[in-house]
Parts: C-alpha cells; structure tokens; sequence
C-alpha cells in the first residue's frame, strides 16, 4: 500500500516552499523568532524543531544568517502510516528527485528515527536510498553515486509514530560548524548554543549600546566570537564556501550571489564600525592559544583581548557589560570542591569588580550557583549535548542582594580576591567546629608526629561528613543521607561544608578529594571508582605509604588502625609475621620496619597486593622475606601450614566476592576462622584480631578456648575518640597447660 502524502512541493521560484530547521532541545522558541526575523513564516514548533515556510531567497537567508539551527531542511514529502521497510521505499519511491537533485551530484541519506519494523538508522537509510535509486532507473537515469562522506547532496529522513518527512539538506554540514573553530579546548561549547546564550542575555540589545563583554574563562573562545559576530554584523556562516543547496536542482546562484553580497557588505561596515570591547582570560594556555586562532579565522581577532590568566585575578578594566561565562560542570562528586571554591571566588570577584554589570553562567547544577552569593532574576534551561544546564541570568548590584544579607561575611585575606566569600549561619558553625577540633588535636599531632588524621566525623549531624587529613591532602566523605531528609537540603548542607575547607584548613580546593559513603555489601568498598591513578606518599611513623584519595571508596590506609599497626611495629621484632586479608599490607610494613624475620601478607586481590608490593618497596624491603600472596584467605586457613609467632587478621565485616567459595560473616564465622588461625600460631605466639562491625559480641567458645584480651580501648588515638565502637581488637593466645 503506498503511504499518503500531505506535502505539496511548487514548481516555481516564487512561492512558498515547506521547510523544517533543527536545533538542539530547548532553543525551539529561539530559533522561530530568529527565523521569523529572517523573513520566514513559522507555522509550528515540535522538539528540536521548527516548521514553516518561506521563498527561495529567505531560506538562502537562513542557511546563512541563522545563528541557532543546525540544519535547514527543504521538504520534499510528508507521509503517514509507514511502518516498514517497503513503506519507506514506496514513499521515497514517489517523490520526484529527478526534478530537485542536480545530475550527476553524488548523495548521502541522513535517517532518524525507528518504528515496530525498522530498528536501525542504516536500514532506514538504505531504504530510503533504494527508493531514490529506483526512481532514477524507472526513469531510465543514470543512477547517482552514493557517498556516504563527502557526498555533494545530503537526503533527510525522519520517521516517528508512522509519520515520515523526506527532505533536502540545504545546509550541506550542521550549521552550528561555522569554520573558525578548528582549535578547541576540553568540552567546547556548540556555536549555536553560545549564541542562544548571548540572546537570552539580551546581548544584540547589549551590543546595540555599546556594552563591553567579558568571558573569566573562555576556553576556545567561542562565546567571544559568537558575540563579535553578533555585534559586527556579521552572519555566522559568511566563510562557508559550500551549502547542501549548491547540489539542489532548484538552486539560483545568482540570487544566492545577490544574498550573500549583501552579507558581505553588511559585515565590512560592521567590523570597521564595532567599538565594543571583548576580553577573554583562561588559566589555560594551551586554550588561550586555541582561542585566539579561531577568533583569526572568525576574522575577529582584531577586536578580541585574550589573556592567559586565572578567573579570580583582578579583571582588566573595561566599562560596564555582560559578564558571560561557562565554567566547569563537575559531573563527578570528586570535582565539587575545587568547583565550588571557583564559584565562591567568582562571587567574590564579580561583587568586588563587576557592580553596575550583568551576568550570564551556565552551570550543570544550579546549586553550585547559590554559592556565587548572588540571586538570578531569571532562570533558563537548556540542553548542552546529553546535560542538562541552566543559564543564570544575575544583575550585581552595589548592595547585597537579600540572600548575601542573610549570610555572615566570612575571615578574609587581604590579597587574596576569591576569599572574600559569604557563608551561612550553619556553614560558619561547621567551620567553628572545624577550627575547634584542630585545636583539640593540635598538642597531640606535634607530640606524635601524625601527618594522617581524622578532623571531623559527623560531629554535627546536618553535617554528614568524614573529613581526613592526608598531610597535605584532604579527604572528605559524605554519609548518604537517609531518605527521610530532604535531598536538596543535604546537598545544600554538603556544598556549605565543602565550601569553608579551603579558607578554614589552608589548603587549595584542587587538594580535597569528596566521595560518598553508603552502605556497603562484599567488597564494594574497595572498588574502583575513578581511573586518575594519582597516588601520593605520606608518612606514618618510619614508614612510607601510598594512597589514592580519588579512585577508590578507601584510600589504601585506615586511619582508624593506626594504633594496632604501632603495636605490630611494637611487637614484631624477630618474628615470624602473618596478615590476613592484608589489603595494601600496611600493617605489614610497620611490622617488617619493626624488625620482623619474615612476614606472609594473604588477600585475594591483585590490585591491592600489587599496591602492597609497591609499598615495600618505597620502604627498601627485602622482598625474599616477605612474600605477598593472592589466596582466599578463609580456603588458606582450612590447611596446614608453616606457624607464625604473631598472626594479624582483620577481615571484612561482610563478603560474597565471586572470587570466595562461601559467603563471610564476621559475626557468624569470627569463632571458627579464629580456630583455624590459632591452629597456624606457635604455642607462645600472638593474634591480634580486629573487625569494624559496631555491636560485634565475641563468641564465648573463643573466651573458653583461649586466652582473650580486649584491646580496643587502647587501640583508640585522640582522633578516633568519640567514636570507640568503630573497630574492636583482640589479642589472643594458646592458654598454657
């Protein structure tokens, strides 16, 4: 059956010819103005697009001046009820392509779309070509060339709900690709989408008055030169040498001559008459450079000061305008701290710099624009690839808005821009007790030397967070809230605190590493999740560690058993060591450095025996003596084997790794593996056994059996204190006959 067509296509240049143009979700409403202006009638939007109808010469307009579309589409039939392939190529099949397609111009079919029957791009591609084709033969034609590539004319397809619109591509490639941009930085933004931020911000009226513009970290440049276009006049593909219409029988060249003429001449008075001043600064040079190559290509160099330079430093001096920008998204919990001291500096500097001025920041997380101290009036969502962002649209006035009056103006350095930052009530409390408990532990800290510390655990409850010291590095982790608190309150409360580190410990933000915590089955603690590999070395009494404060839940040293790997260094002169489930074997190299004859480390990962491996290694240990092996530890206790005169063992509280035979439970099986252990001890030997599960009970078969000693009051450094019941230790022995 052939589908139903509803599209009439007229033969003459004069009238009216149906068009759709594309953009991406969200610049709908902005592209039907634009193209109104243009001279087109717009008869309708649906997602990503927009419909109308226009001459000959307005559509040359479009594919030129457009500033927004990606593609201006010249359709050639619409039809309904097609569902499957042979559908598809009977309503190809009955559109005249002999009449629109120059001869001899090779083709490319761009599909989109699926139905119940037609599943790929591909196949409704081929369909849609094989239509073409047949149409060709069937009228005794030479069939065109098919060029995937490089092809001199582009079909569009698009199928939805059995409605399908078949067109030409007037525009040839997207006409968000202007040419300039050859040079990029890490995640440019699209052409078109910088463009719909400028006029959203209002920047052709901006423009119109003569305002400056300023981008703190413009990246590649390309909301400068999308605003020097606007503001020049200049239309955005005016160097594009070729258009999809170029391979359109219905092609006039002397009328596009005509218009893009007129282009040309409207862009030399433009540029020649521009006074306005852009400026672009990023604190990467490599971007800096790309930037200024594209403005060169854009051929608005000229009016374009590029500065390498960091966002917060003292701006240079220009009059009143837009601030624009498009900072970092942060799509990883991980980067929020050095983003949210970014947007609390930019803060700062636009309330120190910018009054009389107007802002316009896309953010991925509208929350982290909070911390900019300063209220939108407006508010605009758009798409940037698969993300959803927000455009913020800010006017910094002299006096604090209504939200910085309700805030307390934080300590401030004096040369230094960014700290000049507000906090909330509860942020500022947060703070306090940050700088309490440093005072707590400062007299501790010097007496013992301690470089790796616990500084906060939940000491406040609306404030969830383990906040630990790693000499120079921090490491912050955010307890999951439970579900019956608000999810944007935690959020907020987690920027808050993340947010006063910096200024209250010293430390850049880019040295604060944030994770979340939540409830963990097996192994999951120890999974990767980031793939930076950076790891840093710090110290712990005479040894020399590893950690990785980015890629994994746990960092490589729990800090919480600093006491009971001071007392195997203590302890383990002249014997012989065993660890079981040893992890990166920290507790191993305290008791090698402690004198220890030979040492056996046991865990069942790879990862973690060779980050123990490189341990021993930074503290020069004889690894002929000290042996790391990769075992189930539970399937290592069940033999016989050597004896060991001081045996540590701190299993995992719970675990069903796929690499175990069984499941582990250390409630459940502490009794029994405690038995297997004892079993590998020297009758004058010692276990020390240790867990993390808070209301562990020791089995009483174990107290019956051997010679228990509860140690973990004693295993509890000032740090640790107010949480006593975060591990338990047990020092075992044979009783003596």
């Amino acid at each position: 059956m052939m589908p139903s067509s509803t599209e009439y296509l007229p033969d003459t240049a004069h009238e009216e010819l149906s068009f759709l143009a594309t953009c991406p979700r969200s610049m709908e409403t902005l592209l039907a103005e634009e193209l109104t202006g243009l001279g087109a009638n717009v008869a309708r939007t649906s997602v990503s697009s927009v419909h109308g109808s226009a001459s000959r010469e307005v559509l040359y307009r479009l594919c030129l001046w457009s500033r927004l579309a990606n593609r201006i589409i010249l359709v050639t039939g619409r039809f309904e009820e097609v569902e499957d392939g042979p559908a598809l190529v009977a309503a190809s099949h009955s559109i005249e392509w002999e009449t629109l397609i120059t001869p001899g111009a090779s083709l490319r079919v761009d599909f989109h779309g699926e139905s119940a029957q037609i599943r790929h791009t591909r196949f409704g591609a081929q369909c849609v070509k094989d239509g073409v084709v047949d149409r060709f033969q069937d009228h005794g034609l030479a069939r065109p060339e098919i060029e995937p590539k490089a092809a001199d004319l582009r079909l569009y397809a698009h199928l939805h709900r059995g409605r399908l619109v078949l067109g030409i591509d007037l525009s040839g490639d997207s006409l968000h690709l202007r040419g300039y941009r050859l040079d990029g930085a890490n995640a440019p933004l699209k052409e078109n989408l910088a463009a719909a931020l400028l006029v959203r911000a209002d920047w052709p009226a901006r423009a119109g008055r003569g305002e400056s513009l300023f981008d703190p970290m413009c990246g590649s440049g390309t909301l400068l030169i999308e605003a020097a276009l606007m503001a020049c006049d200049v239309a955005p593909n005016l160097q594009r040498r070729r258009f999809g219409f170029h391979g359109w029988a219905g092609h006039d060249e002397t009328q596009w001559q005509e218009v893009h003429g007129e282009a040309a001449h409207r862009a030399r008075v433009g540029q020649h008459d521009c006074q306005i001043t852009f400026c672009g600064r990023d604190h990467n040079l490599r971007a800096v450079e790309a930037s200024r190559a594209n403005a060169e290509r854009a051929g608005v160099a000229s009016l374009i000061h590029i500065e390498h330079g960091d966002a917060l430093s003292n701006p240079p001096v220009m009059t009143p305008g837009l601030v624009v920008t498009n900072p970092p998204y942060g799509e990883r919990l991980g980067e929020l701290p050095a983003l949210i001291s970014l947007y609390q500096g930019l803060g700062a500097l636009l309330r120190e710099h910018f009054t009389g001025w107007s802002v316009a920041l896309l953010t991925g997380d509208p929350k982290l624009g909070h911390r900019l101290g300063m209220k939108a009036h407006r508010q605009y969502a758009f798409k940037n690839g698969s993300l959803d962002t927000k455009l913020l649209l800010i006017d910094v006035h002299a006096r604090a808005t209504p939200e910085a009056q309700e805030q307390t103006q934080a300590p401030r350095k004096a040369d230094d821009t960014a700290s000049a930052v507000t906090h909330s009530a509860g942020a500022q409390m947060f703070a306090n007790r940050l700088r309490k408990n440093q005072k707590r532990l400062s007299k501790w800290l010097k007496r013992s030397g301690v470089e790796c510390y616990r500084l906060y655990d939940a000491d406040m409850p609306e404030y969830a967070l383990a906040i630990d010291i790693y000499g120079a590095w921090v490491h912050v982790q955010e307890y999951a809230a439970p579900r019956s608190i608000d999810a944007g309150q935690a959020e907020r409360r987690l920027l808050e605190a993340v947010g006063v580190l910096p200024e209250v410990l010293g430390v850049a933000a880019d040295y604060i590493f944030l994770k979340r915590r939540e409830r963990q089955s097996g192994r999951a603690q120890y999974e990767r999740r980031d793939s930076s590999g950076q790891r840093f070395q710090v110290n712990e009494g005479s040894a020399r560690l590893w950690v990785n404060l980015r890629d994994y839940l746990d960092t490589g040293l729990f800090l919480d058993h600093r006491p009971v790997r001071r007392w195997l260094f203590e302890n383990a002169a002249g014997k012989r060591v065993l660890n079981l489930f040893c992890y990166t074997a920290t507790a191993s190299v305290q008791a090698v450095l402690g004198g220890a004859s030979e040492s056996l480390s046991i865990d069942m990962s790879n990862t973690y025996l060779g980050w123990a491996e490189d341990n021993f290694r930074l503290n020069r240990l004889d690894m002929s003596r000290h042996r790391l092996v990769r075992e189930d530890c539970m399937a290592w206790l069940e033999r016989s084997g050597p004896q060991f005169d001081l045996i540590f063992m701190d299993p995992p509280t719970f675990s069903n790794s796929k690499k175990m035979d069984n499941v582990l439970d250390i409630q459940r099986d502490h009794a029994h593996m405690i038995e297997r252990a004892m079993a590998h001890l020297t009758p004058t030997g010692t276990l020390l056994f240790s867990n993390n599960l808070r209301r562990f009970q020791m089995d009483e078969s174990v107290n019956t059996r051997f010679e228990v000693k509860a140690l973990s009051k004693q295993m509890l450094d000032p740090d640790f204190e107010r949480r006593p019941d975060i591990h338990h230790v047990y020092e075992i022995r044979h009783r003596i006959a």
